[in-house]
């Protein structure tokens, strides 16, 4: 496959997870051909500039691809500014870009996929982002890889002609929602992504992610997944910058090549009602619930 996108990985505090995700991008088919850039965030407080060197550290002995660039940032920018910085650089570089961050476990075939819908669907203005990871979704007849509304951010890849509408001011996203878009961002109200955009602006979160999704979507933008996950989040320990300690979001990474993109651009009602289906319940009964609760006080 020729012309590969370079992977921006992004990297803090976590020398374990660190270790794993690379470990694990080691074994894609095309890591050997595949420019790896990697963004290390300078330490925000004196208690994580040691882990933030061990970090270091280790990414001084990596091998197996094409190319290794690690940026050392000299101040610390926090995720979301060093994220889009990051992606910002490279898509202006290459024109596309496949983003990982610190605690993401990928298929062998994940890199594979990326590249093969970079590719497929670089002139279709209306796909905008590549999702590889995909809840553990039960419904029956669902395609190998689908449309849908929502971007995901564990493991995802787009272009410069999409990432140009990245709409960073809070203010401007929200203006343009009304109550009906407010109900369809949301997922019929099944997941909390209108709450998100609230606690942005209220500066209880520093998510980049909710701001590309709501791009997106004002747009009429769509985001191509795969039925099975290619991904495994590793952060839901407790570890991460804006994670809790769950398991709700975990899932067995596919282990076979995704054979099947489809044709037509519009979203599959299919795997849609099988998502909308998943967030509803993703939570359990109120025993599970409170067991949760429970966890995640004490851990």
């Amino acid at each position: 496959m020729q012309n590969l996108a370079p992977i921006a990985l992004f990297v803090y505090n976590r020398p374990d997870h660190t270790r794993r995700t690379i470990n694990y991008l080691q074994q894609n088919l095309l890591a050997e051909e595949s420019r790896l850039y990697i963004f290390s965030d300078a330490a925000k407080t004196p208690a994580d500039e040691s882990r933030v060197e061990e970090v270091r550290n280790l990414l001084n002995t990596i091998t197996g691809f094409k190319a290794i660039k690690v940026i050392k940032r000299k101040e610390n920018m926090g995720l979301a500014a060093s994220i889009i910085s990051g992606v910002s650089q490279l898509v202006d570089s290459y024109g596309k870009v496949i983003v990982f961050e610190d605690d993401l476990l990928s298929s062998p075939y994940t890199l594979e996929y990326f590249n093969e819908a970079l590719q497929r669907y670089q002139d279709e203005e209306q796909v905008m982002h590549i999702g590889a990871y995909m809840y553990d979704l039960k419904a029956d007849k669902l395609p190998p890889a689908f449309f849908y509304r929502a971007a995901t951010s564990w493991g995802w890849a787009t272009w410069a002609r999409a990432w140009k509408n990245f709409e960073p001011d809070i203010d401007k996203l929200m203006g343009q929602f009304d109550a009906e878009k407010k109900h369809r961002f949301s997922i019929e109200g099944t997941m909390n992504f209108w709450k998100q955009m609230e606690q942005f602006k209220a500066g209880k979160n520093n998510s980049w992610a909710i701001r590309w999704y709501a791009s997106i979507f004002l747009r009429g933008g769509l985001t191509l997944n795969p039925s099975h996950s290619l991904i495994q989040n590793i952060g839901h320990d407790g570890s991460g910058v804006h994670s809790n300690n769950e398991d709700m979001y975990h899932v067995n990474i596919a282990r076979k090549p995704l054979k099947g993109f489809p044709l037509e651009i519009k979203e599959s009602k299919v795997a849609y009602e099988a998502i909308k289906h998943f967030l509803k319940n993703r939570k359990g009964t109120l025993l599970q619930r409170a067991v949760r609760f429970i966890r995640q006080r004490f851990s």
